[in-house]
């Protein structure tokens, strides 16, 4: 399936519980044009960059409590769960601001410190994309794994893979590339549609969750670091 990895621009180039969402991804709702038959995968460049300052009321909402395992609920089951749901959150708010990331106003999927995300296929050949075919490849790839009943079982009885960690924490990564691009390319435009608080609010429960069960490491985060350290701590 591949891997998602991430390098410095100086460096080479890279059944307890059940959530009702767990079952709306069949309906395959969450369209995509990806015609790719193989599945890439990601490589960026990193380095640090400033970012606009949040409003701490969301600190009132208690994130803690709502990522937290809840007793007798298997860690398996409640990481699928809250996958599949910011998967579905963050595929939205992305959606409400397609308009504006298009191939010509987003010719890379640009970041924080001249970072581009850049997917490499099967072969370790990098696809240049523009940042919509980029989401494209986003989409296509983390729906192919929640649809694949050996990854993300929906049946009773049966398990869930072995190394399923690493599968969540590569589509947390590839999430974190969708926050990165709209505060970088986009935050203008969520401004003026009044979004802002969503943004911030997504990002919180989002960082909130990928630090309970540590889904991501330090050099995944440092495209957001600034803005990521303004958010309120659990």
């Amino acid at each position: 399936m591949g891997g998602c990895q991430s390098a410095e621009p100086s460096s080479a180039e890279e059944a307890a519980y059940r959530n009702p969402a767990f079952e709306d991804v069949e309906e395959k709702q969450l369209k995509n044009v990806n015609s790719k038959s193989k599945k890439p995968v990601v490589d960026a460049k990193l380095n640090i960059h400033p970012t606009p300052p949040l409003n701490h009321k969301n600190s009132q909402l208690g994130f803690k409590d709502l990522v937290s395992l809840p007793p007798g609920i298997d860690q398996a089951e409640w990481l699928a769960t809250n996958t599949i749901a910011f998967f579905k959150m963050v595929n939205v708010f992305y959606g409400a601001m397609s308009e504006f990331c298009t191939a010509r106003s987003c010719p890379t999927a640009s970041a924080p410190g001249d970072r581009h995300y850049t997917w490499l296929d099967d072969n370790g050949k990098k696809v240049k994309c523009t940042a919509p075919l980029y989401f494209d490849y986003v989409t296509s790839y983390i729906q192919d794994l929640l649809t694949d009943e050996n990854v993300f079982p929906t049946k009773k009885g049966c398990k869930f893979p072995n190394g399923f960690i690493f599968l969540i924490q590569k589509i947390f990564l590839l999430l974190l590339h969708v926050f990165a691009h709209l505060y970088w390319a986009h935050y203008h435009q969520v401004l003026d549609m009044e979004m802002h608080t969503h943004l911030h609010t997504l990002l919180t429960h989002f960082m909130t969750f990928s630090r309970e069960f540590k889904l991501l490491e330090p050099q995944d985060t440092s495209a957001l670091e600034k803005l990521i350290a303004e958010l309120p701590k659990p």
